[in-house]
């Protein structure tokens, strides 16, 4: 059973920088496409990043380009997602998710499989 655990939600001011985690198990190919999402209240969910391991594909939201970067340590089986010149807008809950078998990054939330629970992040002018 595949299982994303998120981590590194939190409260910055305008400006800040917060470092989300997505620990992933459970799976045993070696290719997996991982995206980050978020979704504020009363909106759909929008991908923000995404990353693949087979051949490092990666794919961003055009609002987080040159803010976000997304990356992955192989032996931890980690992928991150570094958040720098946070924005009010970016407040939202953050979610993880994987497809395993694939090896072209999408932001497509109906391209994933499997999610984590999520992780808050908040934003504050």
């Amino acid at each position: 059973q595949v299982q994303l655990v998120e981590s590194g939600g939190g409260s910055v001011q305008a400006g800040g920088s917060l470092r989300l985690s997505c620990a992933i198990s459970g799976y045993t190919y070696t290719s997996v496409c991982l995206g980050w999402f978020r979704q504020a209240p009363g909106k759909g969910r929008e991908g923000v990043a995404a990353i693949c391991t087979g051949g490092g594909s990666t794919d961003y939201a055009d609002s987080v380009k040159g803010r976000f970067t997304v990356s992955q340590d192989y032996a931890k089986n980690t992928v991150y997602l570094d958040m720098n010149s946070l924005k009010p807008e970016d407040t939202a809950m953050y979610y993880c998710a994987a497809q395993i078998g694939w090896m072209v990054a999408s932001l497509l939330p109906s391209d994933y499989d499997y999610w984590g629970q999520g992780t808050q992040v908040t934003v504050s002018s």
